[in-house]
């Protein structure tokens, strides 16, 4: 059951001016690259099974595309779809990559390309197979990084938060020289924004950077976004702007690096059981409000966020009234487009959401679709009975966040931001805890 490991990536930047996505109503035409975005491959075989992690430098994918991107990489590297474990970074930066029905008729919010889903499609590929290539005798351990400071709760930076950064560390058997790195963490990639006309990845462009240039080493860097629909940067930058990015990466680079560090020789494994797992796990719909109540609705948003413009409160305070608004504005799209059946037609188009699990040596990827509160990560974490690192965006988005019952209750923008009740919360840490107890099976 000896490890063969390989890691490659492929640049997916766009290769012309495009709009970039994550923010509504704004024109934002990119005037250039500040740094590529990848797609990030990590290849990784024993006698018995071969997985193939990959993460792409986008906001997410629909369903339906992760699932092809998953299926073709499945057949050009002759693995289970399992066993193929697909998610984006969440950058706010990028081109755009998906339909938001919410956003039906902004006109920031145009069509994806179907070119360029084309073209991220064979790149993804690409990336796989040059990481099976490239896979030889290897050895691997996990690590855990503490990366408070680079990001907290969003609504509140006393509130519920992840400090923990997952790092997995994959070297030669041969050499010791790092053959890929695979950090797990929590925050939203939103230092950059609407002003920011660059294509970035935001802060897990310099977190890669520093860990190339702390541990000396080129390897590649797959950075997966942990579920952060609560995360961001907004109490703890000093500015939205490249260099507080680079700060806020590189200080999660170097929490990464300090853990990889610790390591020592003795904690690698050259014989890691592999195993990948799909759990279909339907979900309930939320009551989408009606048009009448959303447009109340956004009014009482629209207000708050003036008094407090005018009352100069800090400028946390303001940016979360003002998505406020904009989640507002979100539920009112909602409705209209619920009145029109489309949102049915969607979440038909979509198919059932699944849980992922990828099993590697003694720990667990679990991935959950769409962009869940930090607490469901909390939870799995505490309940699983053995290390596991939840990671969101899994095999596509779900249309907006899925809430705590109590952030739901107290409403805001992620509240109404959203297609699924805050109970399917608690549906995926259940369908999760079976994945990890069927991929750890009694002895």
């Amino acid at each position: 059951m000896s490890l063969l490991a390989g890691a490659a990536t492929a640049d997916i930047t766009p290769s012309r001016s495009v709009q970039l996505f994550g923010y509504p109503h704004v024109t934002r035409l990119s005037t250039g690259v500040h740094d590529p975005l990848l797609a990030s491959a990590l290849y990784l075989s024993n006698d018995d099974a071969a997985a193939v992690v990959l993460s792409l430098d986008l906001l997410f994918l629909e369903p339906p595309m992760a699932r092809r991107i998953r299926a073709e990489v499945s057949r050009a590297v002759g693995i289970p779809e399992a066993c193929v474990f697909i998610a984006c970074t969440h950058t706010h930066s990028g081109p755009i990559s998906s339909r938001i029905v919410a956003w039906a008729g902004d006109a920031a919010a145009p069509a994806p390309d179907a070119d360029y889903l084309e073209f991220v499609t064979r790149q993804s590929v690409a990336a796989a197979v040059e990481a099976k290539a490239a896979a030889g005798p290897a050895e691997l351990a996990w690590a855990v990084a503490d990366a408070r400071g680079v990001g907290g709760n969003r609504r509140d930076p006393s509130g519920t938060t992840d400090p923990e950064c997952g790092v997995l560390a994959v070297r030669s058997a041969n050499d010791r020289k790092w053959l890929a790195l695979a950090l797990i963490y929590g925050m939203h990639p939103t230092v950059l924004h609407e002003d920011s006309t660059l294509i970035s990845a935001d802060f897990p462009f310099s977190a890669r950077l520093h860990l190339h240039e702390s541990l000396q080493t080129d390897a590649p860097v797959i950075h997966l976004t942990a579920p952060c629909g609560d995360q961001s940067p907004r109490w703890f930058v000093n500015e939205q702007s490249l260099r507080e990015a680079e700060r806020m990466g590189r200080m999660l680079g170097e929490a990464a690096a300090l853990s990889v560090r610790r390591l020592g020789g003795r904690r690698f494994s050259r014989e890691p059981l592999l195993a990948g797992m799909l759990r279909p796990t339907p979900l309930i719909r939320k009551t989408i409000p009606s048009v009448a109540r959303a447009k109340l609705e956004l009014g009482q948003c629209q207000d708050e966020y003036e008094r407090l413009k005018s009352q100069r409160a800090e400028r946390p305070r303001v940016r979360t009234a003002e998505c406020a608004v904009f989640g507002a504005q979100s539920a009112l799209g909602l409705a209209k487009a619920s009145e029109r059946g489309e949102i049915d037609a969607l979440l038909s188009e979509y198919g059932t959401p699944e849980v992922h699990g990828l099993r590697v040596g003694d720990s667990v990827l679990l991935g959950l679709p769409g962009e869940l509160f930090t607490a469901y990560a909390l939870d799995l974490k505490r309940k699983a009975g053995r290390r596991v690192f939840p990671v969101s965006l899994v095999n596509g988005d779900l249309q907006g966040y899925i809430c705590t019952p109590g952030e739901a209750a107290a409403g805001g923008y992620e509240s109404a931001n959203s297609l699924f009740a805050p109970e399917s919360g608690a549906l995926l840490v259940e369908a999760g805890l079976n994945v990890v107890r069927e991929l750890f099976p009694a002895c």
